[in-house]
């Protein structure tokens, strides 16, 4: 009995120091996960004559630094990506940040969106043949390219740009 409640106080001293590090209690719990599942694979690492707490607490804190390092990277990756699409293009200068804008928050799109946007607005692909090559559903394509489409017009600032057509099927609004 002293075992389990010895698990349940190093999952909660987890969860507390994981939501003091990402500020989020969703991603808080997300990291928690993570590290319970690398110390299952990784018990061997176990030292028992160490406190395992502070063995939980130290892989809590490894699992949130990898995030953020991935999520730095990725926005990185993001940003070069951006500047890889206004690269041939010499704009006025109005049109040109408008135009780093979209090429950011494109870059920014999930995956998933970016994928499906990319096959039918920029290749031309139709709705039928973009689900064939991801594996997926018409109207699952269709979800992705509107919450997609949706994202581009609110850009980052939040406001909608009403002005702004992406091409490829119908983006009536």
């Amino acid at each position: 009995m002293d075992d389990a409640r010895d698990m349940e106080a190093d999952l909660l001293a987890m969860r507390r120091y994981a939501r003091s590090l990402a500020r989020d209690d969703v991603d808080a719990d997300d990291v928690v996960q993570d590290a319970l599942l690398r110390a299952i694979e990784r018990k061997a690492t176990y030292q028992p004559e160490r406190s395992r707490t502070r063995w939980l607490l130290a892989i809590v804190h490894n699992v949130f630094v990898s995030g953020k390092r991935r999520q730095a990277a990725e926005t990185r990756r993001n940003d070069r990506f951006a500047e890889t699409l206004l690269s041939s293009v010499d704009p006025q200068q109005e049109e040109h940040v408008r135009l780093a804008e979209i090429a950011q928050g494109f870059a920014a799109l999930p995956d998933a969106q970016r994928a499906v946007l990319h096959l039918t607005a920029i290749d031309g692909l139709s709705y039928q043949q973009a689900a064939d090559i991801l594996d997926i559903p018409i109207g699952t394509v269709m979800s992705r390219l509107s919450r997609a489409r949706t994202a581009l017009r609110e850009g980052q600032t939040g406001k909608s740009h009403p002005r702004l057509r992406i091409v490829g099927g119908q983006d009536d609004q």
